[in-house]
């Protein structure tokens, strides 16, 4: 699938973010809404001089290899401030929360999202991020 599809069922569900996975249905990765409207469609453009509608969303996915994670254990144990200072930290939308089972395989159970965190409580969470890049800093610019 490329990214513009993928844009399109992320707009037409009302979310931000997408499990990735492959034709056997095992997981492969996640796409966000800031992975395809942010910088990494035009540095993957630049890199491979394709057109923007080419870029597929295997191409700028996070793989799960790259992909947050906290372990079940600890979300027992968290508040919602501590799920929230983890998302800042790592700079990201979403964590995903893992399960081990006796044989010390890990599975998704779960999965934090700051903006759904967001609608439970009500109100905005600010982060106090600073912007890495160009594209990053025009958001902020442009969204003010």
């Amino acid at each position: 699938t490329n990214i513009e599809l993928a844009n399109v069922y992320m707009k037409q569900r009302g979310v931000r973010s997408l499990f990735v996975h492959n034709g056997n249905r095992m997981l492969q990765g996640v796409i966000t809404a800031t992975d395809i409207l942010g910088e990494k469609p035009m540095r993957f453009n630049q890199d491979r001089h394709i057109k923007h509608s080419e870029i597929l969303v295997s191409d700028i996915m996070t793989p799960l290899k790259n992909l947050e994670a906290i372990s079940i254990d600890e979300v027992r144990r968290a508040k919602v401030g501590h799920i929230i200072a983890t998302l800042r930290d790592a700079g990201r939308q979403h964590t995903l929360v893992l399960d081990r089972n006796s044989e010390g395989s890990a599975f998704i159970c779960g999965i934090f999202s700051l903006t759904q965190i967001e609608k439970q409580l009500g109100q905005a969470i600010p982060l106090t991020e600073v912007a890495k890049t160009f594209a990053e800093i025009e958001a902020t610019v442009v969204s003010h």
